[in-house]
């Protein structure tokens, strides 16, 4: 009893240290939203889908207003959006994005997490023939016909709709678009009446790499160590699951 006590806390932990982190992401998300287009959602597309992002993970109410309120003060600095691609152990492809108010640091931190885990950082540009950015949005399929829908949403530019299981074991209907048929989409989805669970501008691998078990766990360090990173909001890679 003792062990399996262990075992649920951990868990806990582990939920619990995974959900700030989403909540610091979205914080910042928010902020370049409110900086780029202004704090009203009405009128800033980016800031009405940050907010719907933040309530699909549970982010409070208050910590997103916090975010808003942030973003309008002289005192909050922007944030450079940079992004970082190279290579982990055994030849997989890594692109990382981050959201920084000191370049300096980014890059110092993101290089020696690279040479740290035997991997090599690469030029911008580099695995542009692995990930092509998608606009991806997410919703739990219900009652819906996901044929019919299909058809309804060819006309706002849709590439792919399928069906995968969360990490709750809860079906999720995943639609890819292209990258600038996103605000195209998101109101095609509205007028379907559909709330999504997420939408996002997302890097999806166009080919994979296979590794061993024990590859994976290599691969792995690079990644933990990157999206335990602070600056760092988004980080792909194209190893096969």
């Amino acid at each position: 009893m003792g062990r399996a006590f262990e075992f649920r806390k951990e868990r806990k932990f582990k939920r619990w240290a995974k959900m700030a982190v989403q909540f610091t992401r979205l914080g910042k998300e928010i902020v370049m939203a409110v900086k780029a287009g202004g704090g009203s959602p009405d009128t800033n597309s980016r800031l009405r889908t940050a907010m719907q992002n933040a309530k699909a993970v549970n982010m409070p109410k208050d910590r997103v207003e916090a975010a808003i309120k942030r973003a309008t003060s002289k005192d909050e600095g922007n944030y450079d959006e940079i992004v970082y691609e190279g290579y982990a152990p055994h030849g997989v492809a890594v692109l990382v994005e981050t959201a920084t108010d000191n370049t300096n640091r980014t890059v110092a931190n993101v290089r020696s997490y690279f040479t740290k885990t035997n991997g090599s950082l690469g030029k911008t540009g580099s695995l542009d023939f692995i990930f092509s950015r998608k606009s991806v949005f997410t919703f739990e399929p219900k009652e819906l016909d996901l044929d019919e829908l299909e058809l309804e949403l060819i006309d706002a530019g849709l590439e792919d709709l399928f069906v995968e299981t969360d990490e709750e074991g809860n079906d999720l209907a995943v639609i890819h678009t292209a990258y600038e048929d996103f605000g195209k989409m998101q109101k095609a989805l509205e007028e379907q009446g559909i709330e999504t669970k997420s939408a996002k501008l997302e890097r999806v691998a166009q080919s994979y790499h296979e590794v061993t078990e024990e590859q994976v766990a290599d691969v792995m360090k690079l990644i933990d160590k990157l999206e335990e990173d602070d600056d760092v909001q988004a980080v792909y890679h194209n190893m096969a699951e």
